[in-house]
Formats: structure tokens, C-alpha cells, sequence
């Protein structure tokens, strides 16, 4: 009888300290959060009692994290069996360039194996989930359809329905949550590695709202079983500092704000401060010169970008560094007029737009829109007005299916 008691007493003391350090880690992350907002990866307390036991296979990057620290090794700390890592775009630890390569690897703090999931290994395979009873998926999202994450969601999912396996995700906040702007993709020819769902440039869900989007709306051959950790004390209108670069080039929390309207740029000959370390908040080109007086100079950085456009060149432009992002707040729009602007601006019209890349046929600058009525506008000098008075019918449309998959105001 005293053993049975002592293995008890042992037994509810490591429960008691589980739920401590998941309160602490809660806690000290809410405190430092001045919106009170509270991940659903800080709120171990809810999820923790469900990983235990399992072994889990962790969707994550350098933005996961628990507190302060990464998501992996809070976990490990707190017991959790931990099999498999799968990094997306810009690998496990955040430090690959966009578009680069990443491979297979283990990770030398842990040892635990970390899988590719960008390149030719976009989804999880039977035989790398055979091991796995359950699936966390843990990304910090900004809220675009061409910020690769949401791509990678999808494949999880469809992998996870296949092989019956449930997915566990931990919400996070949209920074650009109070958006829903941009045109509409709705061909199928403008499907590419930057997008590959019919929704507008910027959507204003969550992560989890868009897996519910997702699992309502057919994009896979079968549901996947989706358990969600909630955020505390969110709406999509409440400005969120994120606490971790999201990815290389989105260093600062200016660059995340100004990322729905400057990535567009990417798909023109204007650099959008890749090659600098102000990415995604200045705009130039040398064509510009003698228009514009502020100036920078891209070049090659290695783990952001090694090939920037204009790459070694003085490039001329617009500096939006100090730009009052609650102006976009109050629009609720993204900024279509610096693109108008710097088209009209550029004296070689006929090679603003980039030939597509990946398909010849189709602009480099209309895949990342998802359609070419926004660049045939343009070259046809219509007014802002009544450009985006032509996004109007499929953004209607499109709010309505996402209203029906919101877990927040």
C-alpha cells in the first residue's frame, strides 16, 4: 500500500509541475504581450494533456515558439515525444533565402530528423508520417495568398486525411487580419508555387481559419480531422507586434505591415529592398534615376537574398521606412497607388512587367496576382478608383464564404 502511495504521490507531482511550467511560460508571455493577446501555442495548459504520450510530428519554424523559446525545445522540456520536424519555406530554423533549396537534415541541437517540406517534397509522405500518431502544426502566418505558408497547410492536411492521422493547430494571430483586399484568383492557369488558392491577395484569416476554409470549401479529396487551440483575446481588427522575423526578409514589423502591397512589386522591374537590410519597406530602380533622390544599392546576402533584382546597381525610389502604417489600418486596403505611381514613373514601360519564370506565357507579376486584368489596368492608365470598383464583385463573394469559417470577430 505505501508503494502504490508513493507512485501516486510521484506521479501527481509531475503532473503538478507539467501545469506549472506550461502556467509560467503562459504567463510571462501574456504579460509581455501588451494587447493581452495570448497564442494558442502559450496556452500549453490546453493542449499539453492531449500530446502526451503521442508522438508527435511538428509543422514548424523559427516563429514557433512557446514564451520566448523555440516550440521544439519547450516541448522536449516538458516531456513531449517529439519524432519528426517538417520546416517549410526558408527551412526549420528560418535562415534559407526565398525560393532557395532546402533538404533533409537533422537538427544539431535536438537530433531530431527535420523534413523538407518546399521543393520537390511539398507533402508529407505515408512513409514519413508511419511513425507519427499525431500532427502540430505551429506557423506564424501574415495573411497573403502568396506568402507560401497556407500552401504548406494544405499539403499537411491532404496528407494528414490520407493517412488518418489528426492535426493539432496552434493558432496564431494575422497581423494584416483587418485586410481582405486585392483581386480574386479564380483560373486555374494562374495556379503557382506563390498561390495556389481562389482567394483575394490578402484573405484576413488565421491559420486555423483558413484550414476550416480549407477542409468547407473542397480543396482536399477528403476532410482532414483538425483540433484547433484557440487565441485569447483576439480580433482580426488588433494590431499584433509579431515576436519573431517571420521569415528572412520580413526582419521588421514595418516590412510585415507593407508586405501585402510591396510584394507585388516582385513580379515588375522594380527592386522591393531585397539585397538590403530594409526588405519590403523601400522601392527603387536605376531607370529611375533622376526622379526620385533617395537611393540604396542592392547586393547579395547571403541566407536573404544571394540574386536581388538590380543586384549591384544604384537603384532610385521611394523610401517607406517611416511610412504611418495606420493609414493602411484605416483604409483596410492595401496600396495600390505606388504601384500606379512607379509605373508611370518608369521610362521603359514596355519591360516594367517581368516575363513569367516558371511559365513563359504567363507575367511574372500576374502569377503572383492571380489574374492579368490588374496589369492590363494599369498599362491602360485606370484610375485606382475604378480598379479596385472591379475587385468588388469577388471580394463580396469571397467574404461571405470566409465569414463562414471565422473563429474570430
Amino acid at each position: 500500500m505505501m508503494r502504490f502511495t508513493s507512485i501516486l504521490f510521484l506521479t501527481l507531482l509531475v503532473i503538478s509541475n507539467v501545469r506549472c511550467s506550461a502556467q509560467k511560460a503562459s504567463s510571462n508571455h501574456s504579460k509581455s504581450n501588451k494587447s493581452g493577446i495570448i497564442t494558442g501555442a502559450d496556452q500549453t495548459e490546453k493542449y499539453l494533456p492531449y500530446l502526451k504520450g503521442k508522438r508527435i510530428g511538428l509543422v514548424a519554424n523559427q516563429s514557433s515558439i512557446i514564451g520566448k523559446k523555440s516550440s521544439v525545445d519547450s516541448l522536449l522540456s516538458l516531456g513531449i515525444k517529439i519524432v519528426k520536424v517538417f520546416g517549410p519555406e526558408h527551412g526549420f530554423r528560418g535562415n534559407a533565402s526565398n525560393g532557395a533549396v532546402v533538404g533533409n537534415e537533422k537538427d544539431a541541437k535536438t537530433g531530431i530528423p527535420i523534413i523538407s517540406l518546399y521543393g520537390k517534397n511539398e507533402k508529407p509522405t505515408k512513409e514519413q508520417l508511419a511513425d507519427i500518431d499525431l500532427m502540430v502544426f505551429d506557423i506564424q502566418d501574415v495573411g497573403c495568398r502568396y506568402y507560401t505558408n497556407i500552401n504548406t497547410l494544405e499539403y499537411v492536411m491532404d496528407a494528414c486525411a490520407e493517412n488518418n492521422k489528426e492535426l493539432l493547430i496552434l493558432d496564431r494571430p494575422n497581423p494584416n487580419g483587418y485586410v481582405v483586399d486585392g483581386p480574386v484568383m479564380t483560373e486555374d492557369k494562374y495556379k503557382s508555387a506563390i498561390g495556389i488558392h481562389y482567394t483575394p491577395m490578402t484573405h484576413g484569416m488565421t491559420i486555423a481559419e483558413f484550414a476550416q476554409y480549407l477542409n468547407g470549401e473542397g480543396y482536399l479529396k477528403k476532410q482532414c480531422k483538425i483540433k484547433i487551440i484557440k487565441v485569447a483575446n483576439y480580433n482580426h481588427d488588433l494590431p499584433y507586434v509579431l515576436p519573431i522575423n517571420p521569415s528572412p526578409n520580413l526582419n521588421t514589423q514595418q516590412a510585415v505591415m507593407l508586405f501585402p502591397s510591396l510584394c507585388m512589386f516582385e513580379g515588375t522591374a522594380i527592386n522591393e529592398g531585397r539585397g538590403t537590410y530594409m526588405p519590403f519597406t523601400i522601392l527603387g530602380a536605376p531607370a529611375l534615376k533622376g526622379k526620385y533622390s533617395f537611393s540604396y544599392k542592392p547586393v547579395s546576402i547571403p541566407g536573404m537574398s544571394e540574386r536581388p533584382n538590380h543586384k549591384d546597381a544604384v537603384c532610385y525610389g521611394l523610401d517607406l521606412r517611416n511610412y504611418d502604417i495606420n493609414k493602411l489600418r484605416k483604409s483596410r486596403q492595401i496600396d495600390l497607388s505606388w504601384l500606379i505611381e512607379l509605373y508611370n514613373a518608369y521610362p521603359d514601360k514596355a519591360n516594367f512587367f517581368t516575363p513569367g519564370r516558371a511559365n513563359q506565357n504567363i507575367s511574372a507579376f500576374d502569377l503572383r496576382i492571380g489574374t492579368d486584368q490588374l496589369r492590363k489596368q494599369i498599362i491602360a492608365g485606370v484610375s485606382e478608383a475604378d480598379i479596385r470598383k472591379s475587385w468588388e464583385p469577388g471580394l463580396q463573394k469571397f467574404k461571405a464564404i470566409r465569414a463562414k469559417y471565422l473563429l474570430y470577430p
